[in-house]
């Protein structure tokens, strides 16, 4: 993994604090985030759709999702998921695809961005797709992808489908093009780490029609496992009164309807208009995505965001099914991933996803790996585990060479550049994306489903631990200033989760003081231990 990820957003979060509330427009590039009107039909299993027969389904040379159009050999029978994502029965041949996909020299030369020009010519790309990504970090969209490109992976058209094949196609971010992503952080091509994919889409070859509640089968998931909406478990929505900062709903609906295709890892690759750009900003959006819907909004505004959340969870968990390893700990790039895979468990009574955490006992989330029991300099009880947190699979604790490891236990005095960097990301970049998560899983007593009890502690810690004399303290001994408003604890950037948090949260049977008591905390501490013997995760 490369550290060139960690400047653009520690320089993001120093320089954007006066912009934390979404929706203030930028002037300087095109402002996808209005909000959605999608609506989706809500159907339950008294009431079930009927499935149609393959000659009901519309006859088409082309279909369209998201701007990308895929033209076929001849004309094939469509149709759509229940979040308006499309297939087509198979078997098929996709002819052509618009924007067009160029290679090489078809390039111009004013498009290309340093990375493309560190290429050789056969191995540029725009405008790309995968047919059935691999869960993992190769991917040839566009050669402006720094890390995981592979252009070995690159295909060309015509593109022959089978039933159980899933493509994924992209338009590229032209050059001089910024766009404002999801909640913060501004995103050019060739700028920093900025992602080089404006948009993406899926289109699924199937054997035979669906029924229009069916979710589309995760893109990864070549056994095309199908979910249905007629499923979901809506009683176990909460009904909480919505508070004055109710965010627009249809913002949050399309943050997520369209596909989150990122199977890499900080954001190099992932669709600018489809996902969040940084990890801080999946917590945030996930976390909030899940409070929306349990306050008393009616029903059918609640639906468009409800089947979006749990198609984005159905995609991450096809992604660990098919062995991808997680989303580790590295500053605040690990998070927001497993909520949407716990989610859609709950709802769907699917145990395997609910508990995802013990059903994949090795694959990394952030949220977790950065959070465990142990005694803070702070005397809590619980402790941040530091910019790279403890490996899931190995329980080690991650120097990665920079001292980045476990370090609360430790007198700020001690800190080394490692350590003070962790505080950085405590404060700017992981704590205040999870306390709408950890809220959301409260109010669906789904802490047993979440399995990492240390993470809701660590929240009520993060909320009701008063900081003051520490960030004197850490002035003093570290010459960190965390005095401004963002870096506090007791708090998070959005006004809904803030005052969600001081209304629900005191009603809720579980104590908040979990915090302050003392745990088992072996594992911190062999964690800690098997790090100083410098043991490799």
């Amino acid at each position: 993994m490369n550290v060139t990820s960690i400047p653009r957003f520690l320089a993001a979060v120093l320089i954007s604090f006066t912009s934390l509330a979404w929706g203030q427009e930028h002037d300087n590039g095109p402002k996808p985030w209005l909000p959605s009107s999608q609506k989706v039909k809500i159907y339950t299993r008294e009431q079930p759709p009927p499935t149609p027969k393959l000659q009901e389904l519309p006859l088409q040379q082309s279909v369209t999702q998201h701007g990308i159009t895929w033209t076929f050999d001849k004309p094939a029978r469509v149709g759509r998921f229940i979040n308006g994502d499309r297939y087509v029965v198979g078997p098929v041949t996709v002819r052509e695809i618009d924007p067009r996909p160029q290679y090489g020299a078809e390039i111009p030369e004013a498009e290309l961005d340093s990375l493309d020009r560190e290429r050789p010519v056969s191995h540029r790309v725009r405008n790309g797709f995968m047919l059935n990504p691999p869960a993992a970090m190769k991917i040839s969209y566009d050669s402006g992808i720094r890390n995981w490109f592979d252009p070995s992976r690159i295909s060309k058209l015509p593109v022959p489908m089978k039933p159980g094949d899933s493509l994924v196609s992209t338009i590229s971010m032209p050059k001089g093009l910024v766009l404002s992503a999801q909640l913060q952080n501004l995103i050019e091509r060739g700028v920093g780490d900025g992602s080089p994919l404006r948009t993406a889409a899926v289109l699924t070859c199937v054997k035979q029609p669906l029924p229009p509640d069916a979710f589309r089968p995760a893109y990864c998931d070549r056994q095309q496992k199908i979910y249905l909406s007629r499923n979901l478990k809506r009683e176990r929505l909460p009904t909480l009164p919505a508070p004055k900062s109710l965010p627009k709903i249809g913002l949050y609906v399309r943050f997520t309807e369209r596909p989150w295709v990122g199977t890499g890892f900080f954001g190099f690759e992932s669709p600018v208009e489809n996902m969040p750009q940084y990890a801080r900003e999946y917590g945030r959006v996930v976390g909030n995505s899940a409070l929306l819907l349990c306050t008393d909004l009616r029903p059918e505004q609640k639906e468009p965001l409800l089947v979006n959340f749990v198609q984005v969870g159905l995609d991450l968990a096809g992604m660990i099914r098919a062995g991808h390893p997680g989303w580790t700990a590295w500053g605040g790039h690990g998070s927001g991933r497993k909520l949407p895979i716990v989610f859609a468990g709950l709802l769907l009574g699917d145990s395997q996803l609910a508990r995802i955490n013990r059903s994949f006992p090795q694959v990394s989330f952030g949220e977790d790996e950065q959070t465990a029991y142990g005694d803070s300099w702070t005397g809590a009880k619980v402790v941040f585990t530091g910019h790279s947190g403890i490996d899931a699979a190995t329980g080690v604790g991650r120097s990665r060479g920079n001292g980045w490891g476990p370090y609360e236990h430790t007198p700020p005095s001690e800190w080394k550049e490692g350590q003070k960097t962790s505080e950085d990301y405590r404060r700017c970049c992981t704590s205040v994306g999870w306390v709408a998560q950890a809220l959301a899983l409260r109010l669906l007593r789904a802490e047993d489903a979440w399995g990492h009890d240390a993470f809701f502690d660590y929240v009520n810690r993060w909320m009701e631990e008063d900081d003051t004399e520490f960030v004197k303290a850490l002035k003093q001994m570290t010459g960190q200033d965390f005095s401004a408003g963002w870096a506090r604890q007791g708090q998070t950037w959005d006004a809904f989760v803030n005052e969600m948090w001081a209304r629900h949260r005191p009603t809720l049977a579980t104590k908040a003081d979990g915090w302050k008591k003392p745990h088992d905390d072996r594992y911190y501490r062999e964690a800690v231990e098997r790090m100083n013997r410098q043991e490799k995760p």
